[in-house]
């Protein structure tokens, strides 16, 4: 059995020759563990597919969970200067204002010109909500849309094509493997919009808006999980870091 025969077979309940091993492993992991460039793994979909085969391959895991989506392969034409410090961490100054701290063993951490503020609930409308990406260029906003270039996103044409890159990479070059893809709950879209805090307070003050955000939420998870499957992948993972551990009842 190769890699992708036998967790395809696990995930069935069928007998495996042995048991089939992955691992998500922390961006920190990838950066310290490959020669891929923090600005490379976060902005480019050639940076990070590359980071996951890597290790894949060096520790004879059966599969790959690819937990961000494909970038923009034009990217760069945003970009004003990269700055890389002694211990590898970079910065990338966009031309809009905008900065992307990128450690060398952690997360990306955006830094919009437009500062940071979350909007109230009284500001969003769940017409325009649907689904948002933090990892992406310009990190959150409201109403969401992809890239720095400012436009009103159709639902029934929401997903750029290059949002799927990363899988067409890692699937291109891992037949053997079980490759997965990753969409972020409805439940952490809500708190990410608002901020825990208020969002747990919303929840109690305007249960029946929150349940209207959840609902919109919901319909863009399903979309873009119905469009990894229809890429190639294998299997799905729906990400609530909160369900479970009795914080969310069943």
């Amino acid at each position: 059995m190769n890699g992708r025969e036998r967790i395809a077979a696990a995930m069935r309940h069928e007998p495996v020759d042995r048991v089939p091993v992955m691992c998500q492993l922390a961006i920190g992991h990838y950066l310290l563990n490959t020669d891929v460039s923090p600005v490379d793994l976060w902005f480019t979909s050639e940076g990070f597919a590359r980071a996951l085969l890597t290790l894949a391959r060096r520790y004879r895991f059966d599969g790959i969970l690819i937990n961000l989506l494909g970038t923009d392969p034009q990217w760069m034409r945003y970009v004003d200067r990269i700055e890389t410090a002694g211990d590898g961490s970079q910065a990338v100054f966009f031309t809009n204002g905008d900065t992307a701290r990128c450690p060398a063993d952690d997360n990306v951490h955006c830094f919009p010109a437009r500062g940071m503020r979350k909007p109230t609930i009284d500001e969003v409308d769940p017409e325009q909500v649907y689904y948002d990406d933090p990892h992406g260029l310009g990190g959150l906003k409201y109403p969401f849309y992809f890239g720095l270039d400012p436009y009103r996103p159709d639902k029934t044409d929401y997903w750029p094509e290059y949002l799927f890159r990363t899988i067409d990479l890692v699937r291109g070059e891992a037949e053997d493997l079980s490759v997965h893809g990753e969409i972020f709950s409805p439940w952490t879209q809500l708190l990410e919009l608002f901020g825990y805090e208020n969002a747990l307070v919303y929840l109690l003050d305007e249960p029946q808006k929150c349940r209207a955000i959840l609902a919109a939420y919901t319909e863009g998870a399903a979309d873009l999980g119905i469009r990894q499957a229809r890429r190639g992948v294998d299997a799905v993972l729906i990400s609530s870091a909160f369900a479970g551990g009795g914080f969310i009842s069943p």
